[in-house]
């Protein structure tokens, strides 16, 4: 499976958990936060994991947690 199928399955299952996916911007694969995601609360505006963002697997499992 690609890296966007997945991405959009994780996007729709944290939609139905009340979580938006968020993906770093950066284009630098030098930057520390290159290729990250990051989950944010749409209720509470504030982010569920952290801010040093996390990788495409630990977004799964946290989501299926």
């Amino acid at each position: 499976m690609s890296d966007k199928v997945r991405e959009n399955r994780l996007r729709r299952m944290a939609e139905r958990q009340g979580l938006k996916l968020l993906k770093s911007r950066r284009r630098d694969p030098r930057a520390t936060d290159y290729g990250k995601y990051w989950l944010a609360n749409v209720s509470t505006d504030t982010l569920e994991t952290g801010e040093h963002g996390l990788t495409l697997d630990e977004i799964e499992a946290y989501l299926k947690g």
